[in-house]
């Protein structure tokens, strides 16, 4: 009889990216106006908001996808059809005949 070993929960990785995002979010929208006259200066600072914006969502989506690993909440996984291969109809060789 097989053994099913369960995945280990991380709820270390939950913790760790939840404080992260936490901390992102606090520092924004404390800043926010420092912020926003740093980023309308223009030039490369113009290229935060972007950033910002990758960085929170990366932050979040990997503390979302612990948070429902931790829950137990998988994805459903897919069974790869097994077809059975089909031969190629055999078609006659082409011969050059010589008509005399």
């Amino acid at each position: 009889m097989a053994h099913v070993q369960k995945a280990a929960k991380p709820v270390k990785k939950t913790v760790a990216y939840g404080l992260a995002t936490v901390a992102l979010y606090a520092g924004v929208f404390s800043f926010a106006d420092a912020i926003a006259a740093r980023f309308a200066q223009g030039a490369l600072w113009a290229a935060g908001p972007i950033v910002t914006v990758l960085v929170v969502s990366w932050l979040h989506g990997s503390f979302a996808n612990n948070l429902w690993a931790c829950l137990g909440i998988t994805a459903r996984q897919k069974r790869a059809e097994v077809r059975p291969t089909q031969q190629p109809v055999a078609r006659p060789r082409v011969r050059a005949t010589l008509n005399a």
